[in-house]
């Protein structure tokens, strides 16, 4: 969107979170309040984006990444004094939008509306305003006999008939610049915040003779601002169901949206299906015709076409076709499996590779390895990876077949088509076509047990 510039709003402490964590860094779906207000500017067109730091700024600005610019307001002087900040750093001839950092359902879609009802009105000062059925807290819309935006009156300077007014101030506005920023050095914080108001720039514009817009917000969910853990709440509840109403809209059967939990950068293929009490975080890409569930949990995890994930967690992982995972699998950081791979009941897999056509079926340790092709690993074989100070890595070839119960003690390699004995503690590689055997000579003692209990 050329000739527009936005600044977010992004220094509060946020008492009533009640938190060490700034308000705006509280997450919603997977990201932190003010990033999802930073990618519905940019997905609105916007590019030129200054935030407005203060409380945790460090935290901030690592979160929300170096692409945007950052102003620091070091006392909280309201929010006319937060956007004089940047007053240095945004381009005075450009349109400019003004958000709060902690308004995370708000759309592209709305801001584009808003320029667009400047712009075309040639206004000064355009409000992005709701009519809420319990107003309470919010800065009432006082409008003039002919419909135009008047007057803000914040809640607590407001009387009992401005306070009976349903319209309210979103906190969200677009300016003129050169007006912006002119208006902001005349403010007076003669109030009872004894703040600066932004919202005070728009009876300056009407004592002038300048328009003031005012545009409705279609949908009031996207204005509310998250001050207290109940709210934070109802945003996840709301953006999680836009989520599940995306995905279901694209082909993807969400069989009881009320017990699950997608994030928002998560892709999910058609005709795959999500069952109950499943959490799908991060930037998880889920393929097509897939099973995800019940119960499972995947975090910046990519999955194949047609794989089944039942009970399961996994993290940083990528799960490749026709898999088979769990009931009750862990892949950790670093899990990579190929195709028509069957990793099943209490395995743990940790920065190792499974080639295509291998199994390891249950009650399984596989850490730091490259399990080969077509490869069976019995129950309760574990890779010995550290040994205290340092991690060392298993091989296993293609074919081989590791029998029950064995200690693959790092680094080791058993080569392709070769088997370990059950019970074995393998120390040392195994050739091609081998059988390793590392265990003791079994010894039967007659009358031990009558013997020992007398």
């Amino acid at each position: 969107m050329g000739g527009v510039a936005a600044i977010v709003m992004a220094a509060g402490k946020g008492t009533r979170m009640k938190s060490n964590t700034p308000k705006i860094l509280h997450q919603v779906c997977g990201k932190p309040l003010a990033a999802h207000v930073v990618q519905a500017l940019r997905d609105a067109g916007i590019d030129d984006i200054t935030v407005v730091v203060g409380h945790g700024r460090e935290l901030v600005e690592q979160a929300l990444g170096p692409a945007l610019k950052y102003v620091y307001q070091e006392q909280q002087l309201g929010t006319g004094h937060a956007v004089l900040q940047a007053k240095g750093v945004v381009d005075h001839d450009k349109t400019v939008l003004v958000v709060s950092g902690d308004t995370p359902l708000l759309t592209p879609f709305t801001l584009q509306k808003l320029v667009e009802c400047q712009q075309l009105a040639g206004a000064k000062v355009s409000v992005l305003t709701a009519v809420l059925s319990d107003p309470a807290g919010y800065g009432r819309i006082i409008r003039s006999p002919d419909g135009r935006v008047a007057e803000i009156v914040e809640y607590k300077d407001a009387t009992p008939e401005q306070r009976a007014i349903q319209e309210i101030n979103s906190g969200t506005y677009c300016f003129s610049g050169r007006f912006l920023f002119g208006g902001l050095t005349k403010l007076s914080p003669a109030n009872a915040q004894k703040e600066y108001y932004l919202t005070d720039l728009v009876g300056m514009a009407v004592e002038a003779g300048e328009k003031v817009e005012g545009l409705v917000c279609s949908d009031e969910r996207e204005i509310q601002g998250i001050n207290s853990r109940e709210q934070l709440a109802e945003a996840v509840r709301v953006m999680n169901a836009i989520n599940l109403q995306r995905l279901m809209a694209e082909g993807v059967t969400v069989v009881d949206p009320f017990t699950t939990y997608i994030d928002s950068g998560v892709r999910v293929g058609r005709d795959s299906v999500v069952l109950p009490f499943c959490l799908l975080q991060g930037n998880t890409v889920i393929g097509e015709e897939c099973t995800i569930g019940p119960q499972s949990r995947l975090s910046n995890v990519s999955v194949g076409n047609r794989a089944v994930v039942e009970h399961s967690v996994a993290k940083d992982a990528v799960i490749g076709d026709d898999c088979l995972i769990g009931p009750f699998a862990y892949l950790r950081p670093g899990t990579v499996l190929g195709a028509k791979v069957k990793i099943g009941d209490f395995v743990e897999i940790k920065n190792s590779f499974v080639d295509e056509g291998s199994k390891i079926p249950h009650l399984s340790y596989v850490g730091d390895s490259h399990v080969g092709r077509n490869v069976n690993v019995g129950a309760g074989t574990i890779t010995c990876n550290y040994d205290g100070k340092t991690k060392s890595h298993t091989e296993i070839g293609d074919g081989a077949f590791i029998g029950s119960n064995t200690n693959l003690v790092a680094p080791v390699k058993v080569g392709s088509g070769a088997m370990t004995a059950a019970g074995s503690t393998i120390t040392k590689d195994v050739p091609p076509d081998s059988l390793g055997v590392a265990r003791n000579k079994q010894v039967n003692i007659q009358n031990w047990v009558s013997a020992s209990k007398k």
